[in-house]
């Protein structure tokens, strides 16, 4: 028997800095099917794949990092620094202490020491045996009976423990002879007193517990209801009160609920818990009464935020004066998109709700007047469109294709449509609505139609993850609403986009046409903050299922605004790191974009200025399909996604007529998913190599998408338990060692563990489910079909940018600036190469040689170059020619390679990337047409952070204005219901306006303050005066709320 010699494959690594160079060796685990083959073919990626330190750019050397000039330009972004151990790494220091901690614990359980219980902390008397429990007035410290009720007068709902000699036993005031008069000042007697109902129960942040109760009736025109009501404590019922929970209690349990999405249910268990855990008494059960009391309290905030009973402002409070008599035709075009109305419609099918109860038994409070559709109108409206059919999609996103074929039996409403601020994350008044049988148009029609009728808009931008299905009977639906609902404005101004994460899952030709990256006037805007704003109330879904439909309304109803004033509040310190952001990264896109236009125009100003003419007249209108973008390649290749919609047919045939016809836990998806992942490590690979100092900005950026990363690869690992299950048990053993280690890696070099990673053919079928590895065969054939095609794409227009750059730019200078479009386009490249080669590497595995490879074959650093021998050549020789004063440089494949020489040189023919599939040689047409869509997409960029500065610079405005325009407001409020209320009644009004006021003007003082230096920057930037001046520092995540967390993680 012949047994071979294990392979062993060697993985050249180059360090960041380019200075050193490792080269670790690993032994090769083959498929005995495919031998010494698989070993030889393509050695570098296999022995990275079978590294014990798996990274995509293990082996490579053909990608250098960049070391980034240090030229400043005055804004500094902060991250928060670890100094200290003792507060960064506090457990270290207490685990000292932790004995000594302990002591002291147990210690309270006694009286403590002798200071503070040997006589009476308030009149002196020997031997006290009372104290407050859980010390939460007086400390530790002991009273006698006397001076404990005495200093307990205005705190009823304390509890006590008296000390019997051996511990201490626990008793509430009321068992001592505490009595609450109502109506009087604390600690008064009321000569017409009425002893409430003997089993009052007040509800506090220390538990639920009987308090003995006096009500006044001293004035008959005072009801017991009002008398609670005025120390703080809100009666269950309107009629015979005997239940209240403390004011406390109930705006706690709101920011609870709010934030953390704990239902009522389980906070009333806490309480019990807290009043009793230990079952020997019982606790009276209020949990009903308190969730009364919970809908009640939400209903009349926002009556009160709202200022009920106080006439409203006029619309464009934050708007310049004048501005509804500016003739916007002629206003100039970077003036004209600030007033741009931007808004992102779409549904969550996870907020259901059971059919319990009724509206009879559970009632909808103030229908219409918050945040969803007024009930009746769009119930009247929703009855003629019975029998409408689901809306159709090109999107490959499965909600909305069959959400109105799902299970609805038994549901009341099967989710919820909304429309929110596309550029601010807020929910807009009347902008949300149940939906009943999925996704409609008429549902999705009338909550976008309500929403509209409160804002003010020039032109309306509107992101869908359907828009190009959604806008073309747009015009005559709105026909069919109401006629207070029909828009007044103009067509052409009302422009339809999707969002940037939904948009590659569409049709080809809808990439261009509904890009916001291709939209003039659209910033950095992404459309997805509908889908973010969502993330916020899915929380809460498990509690409001089962809700009646007053409470669900209710509940969503705080919900969403306590999102829209959190989100008020965290814009203090986004828009100043967004304009930070923008001026930083938009003096990088102009500078890089200046320097590639510079040169071409002194080759081509007609051509150029052609292609900038193009760019403007398609950025200037709606469109709905790609045939006319300048921002396109003509050619076409069979790609990933087309390969991923065969596969959805087929699985939607083979699931037949069923009510899921499709999943989320298909094979395809599990397949793509992972497929998905590994191109998201290998791009934040390359990333993280490309820089060799990175800033505070970069780091917390490589930070994010790590965090991303995890919980997609999380899910991954989910879904993978159910098509790979035991998938360890068939691993080799360095792959083994490499899953268990995984806890340890960066997310970027976590391996999956395809069916393609399971070398051996008889454990892959037996640890895969049934077709699975046949599953990725397909995808990954065109996986790597798209990757040749880009890598192609690249290869064109770096040597069209080459050309042009080594020809025109002379001086280090100018070679230095023109570097910036020429990496952006290296990194694309060497990006396609390394999907490529992964892909092949995995075809190999799932199917063996075969005809196959004729058309993918393997790829070597020495095949990724451009164009023919000749003009490669010829271009050479200008390379060498325009750089001779730089020693030990090379051109490697189009890239600069320091202290090499270049390889094959002077016996370099056409590569075989340009003649598979290929009938002739790229044309200098070609050539051009790639340059053309390099510079389209490069000056598009340009003009998009520019534009953000300017919107930015706005919102900013609008903000400080918004301010002003409150204070005002509630400053005409306070007087506004002087006439026929009580006194105390009117100082509470004007009390209340006041608070709100003085809050906006000091909002206003604070943001003018705070922003004036970084939107100083901003004008310097589009004035193009911008250099480092005085330094602005603006903080990052690490060093602002939670909530304030920009959102703007979106790029192409």
């Amino acid at each position: 028997m012949h047994i071979h010699n294990p392979h062993i494959g060697q993985v050249v690594s180059v360090s960041a800095n380019g200075r050193t160079i490792s080269a670790p060796a690993h032994q090769v685990h083959p498929d005995p099917a495919l031998a010494v083959s698989y070993a030889e073919e393509d050695p570098r990626t296999n022995a990275a794949v079978e590294s014990m330190d798996f990274s995509y750019d293990l082996g490579d050397t053909s990608l250098l990092a960049e070391v980034q000039g240090a030229e400043s330009d005055g804004i500094v972004l902060t991250g928060k620094r670890r100094v200290y151990q003792n507060s960064d790494y506090p457990m270290l220091t207490w685990a000292e202490h932790q004995d000594e901690y302990l002591d002291e614990m147990i210690r309270l359980e006694g009286r403590g020491y002798s200071a503070i219980y040997s006589t009476c902390g308030g009149c002196g008397a020997k031997d006290p045996t009372f104290r407050c429990e859980n010390q939460l007035c007086f400390g530790p410290s002991l009273f006698c009976k006397s001076c404990t009720v005495h200093r307990h007068a205005a705190l009823p709902t304390h509890w006590i423990q008296e000390w019997n000699g051996r511990r201490f036993e626990r008793r509430s005031l009321s068992f001592l002879g505490l009595v609450v008069q109502l109506g009087h000042p604390v600690g008064s007697h009321c000569p017409n007193a009425e002893a409430a109902h003997k089993d009052f129960v007040v509800i506090d942040m220390t538990g639920i517990q009987h308090v003995s109760v006096n009500f006044c009736n001293c004035d008959a025109n005072v009801e017991h209801r009002q008398q609670l009501m005025r120390v703080c404590w809100w009666p269950a019922t309107a009629r015979d009160p005997q239940t209240a929970a403390t004011f406390a209690v109930i705006r706690f349990f709101r920011l609870l609920n709010c934030v953390g999405k704990v239902t009522a249910h389980d906070f009333l268990r806490s309480l019990e818990f807290l009043t009793n855990n230990d079952g020997l008494s019982s606790v009276p059960d209020r949990r009903r009464a308190f969730r009364h009391i919970i809908r009640q309290y939400r209903t009349l905030l926002i009556m009160k935020r709202a200022g009920r009973g106080h006439a409203e402002s006029g619309a464009g409070m934050n708007l310049p004066p004048g501005w509804d008599k500016i003739n916007w035709d002629v206003m100039p075009e970077d003036l004209r998109y600030k007033y741009f109305q931007f808004l992102a419609q779409d549904s969550n099918f996870r907020m259901v709700n059971r059919n319990v109860s009724s509206e009879a038994k559970d009632p909808v409070l103030h229908d219409g007047c918050g945040y969803f559709v007024n009930w009746a109108a769009y119930s009247k409206h929703l009855r003629s469109h019975v029998s409408e059919e689901e809306i159709s999609s090109c999107s490959g996103f499965q909600a909305m294709f069959l959400a109105n074929k799902k299970r609805v039996k038994g549901l009341r409403t099967t989710g919820i449509a909304g429309v929110t601020c596309a550029r601010h994350n807020m929910w807009i008044p009347n902008g949300l609505g149940p939906l009943q049988v999925g996704e409609r148009f008429c549902n999705v029609d009338f909550v976008l139609f309500s929403g509209l009728l409160h804002l003010i808009f020039l032109y309306l931008i509107l992101s869908y993850d359907i828009a190009c299905q959604y806008g073309k009977n747009f015009w005559s639906r709105m026909r069919a609403m109401p006629e207070a609902m029909h828009l007044k404005t103009d067509k052409g101004k009302v422009w339809f986009k999707v969002p940037n994460f939904h948009l590659p899952a569409h049709q080809t030709q809808c990439h261009s046409a509904y890009s916001f990256h291709y939209m003039w006037g659209a910033g950095r805007s992404h459309g997805e903050t509908v889908e973010q704003n969502w993330e916020f109330t899915n929380g809460a879904a498990a509690s409001i299922k089962l809700m009646g439909p007053g409470s669900w309304f209710g509940t969503l109803e705080d919900l969403f605004a306590f999102h829209n004033w959190r989100r008020l509040v965290s814009w203090r310190d986004i828009l100043a790191r967004r304009m930070a952001e923008n001026v930083k990264e938009g003096q990088v896109h102009r500078d890089a974009f200046e320097a590639f236009d510079e040169a071409l125009r002194e080759k081509e100003p007609e051509l150029v200025e052609g292609w900038k003419q193009w760019v403007h007249e398609w950025e200037s209108r709606q469109h709905t399909n790609g045939v006319e973008s300048p921002f396109e390649l003509k050619e076409k290749v069979v790609s990933m996604r087309d390969i991923r919609l065969q596969l959805e047919k087929e699985e939607l045939l083979r699931n037949g007529e069923g009510v899921e016809v499709e999943r989320e836990d298909t094979p395809s998806t599990f397949v793509l998913m992972g497929l998905s992942i590994e191109e998201t490590q290998r791009h934040l690979t390359i990333d993280v190599k490309a820089v060799a100092n990175p800033t505070e900005v970069q780091a917390v950026d490589f930070l994010k998408r790590r965090t991303t990363l995890q919980k997609e690869l999380r899910a991954f690992r989910k879904l993978q338990r159910t098509y790979m299950p035991n998938l360890r048990r068939f691993l080799t053993t360095t792959q083994q060692a490499i899953w268990d280690s995984e806890a340890d890696r960066l997310a970027e070099s976590v391996r999956l563990f395809m069916p393609s990673d399971i070398a051996d053919t008889d454990k892959r079928v037996r640890a895969c489910a049934l077709g699975l590895p046949d599953l990725e065969a397909t995808l990954r054939t065109g996986e790597a079909r798209e990757a040749l095609e880009a890598l192609r794409s690249g290869l064109r227009t770096r040597t069209m940018t080459n050309r042009f750059r080594l020809r025109h730019c002379t001086g280090q200078r100018m070679l230095t600036r023109g570097q910036g479009i020429l990496r952006q386009v290296n990194l694309k490249v060497h990006k396609a190469k390394l999907r490529y080669q992964y892909a092949r590497n995995a075809l190999l595995k799932l199917k063996g040689h075969g005809v196959w490879e004729s058309e993918l074959r393997v790829l070597e650093d020495g095949d990724v170059r451009a164009v023919n021998e000749r003009a490669l050549t010829a271009e050479e020789a200008e390379q060498r020619q325009s750089i001779h004063d730089y020693e030990g440089i090379a051109e490697e494949g189009g890239v600069a390679v320091f202290g090499v020489v270049a390889a094959g040189e002077g016996r370099r023919k056409l590569s075989w990337i340009w003649y598979t599939n290929t009938p002739s040689d790229p044309t200098e047409a070609d050539l051009v047409e790639a340059l053309r869509v390099e510079w389209c997409k490069a000056y598009a960029r340009m003009r998009r952070w520019d534009e953000d500065v300017v919107l930015v610079e706005e919102e900013m405005r609008r903000t400080i204005e918004y301010g002003h325009a409150m204070r005002q407001k509630w400053a005409g409020r306070a007087s506004a219901r002087s006439a026929g209320i009580d006194p105390e009644l009117v100082e509470g009004l004007e009390a209340y306006a006041a608070e709100q006021e003085e809050r906006g003007i000091m909002t206003s003082n604070m943001l003018t303050r705070k922003w004036a230096g970084i939107r100083e920057k901003g004008r310097a930037f589009r004035a193009r005066e911008l250099d480092g001046g005085v330094e602005i520092v603006i903080p990052l995540d690490d060093d602002v709320p939670r909530d304030a967390d920009d959102e703007d993680d979106d790029d192409e």
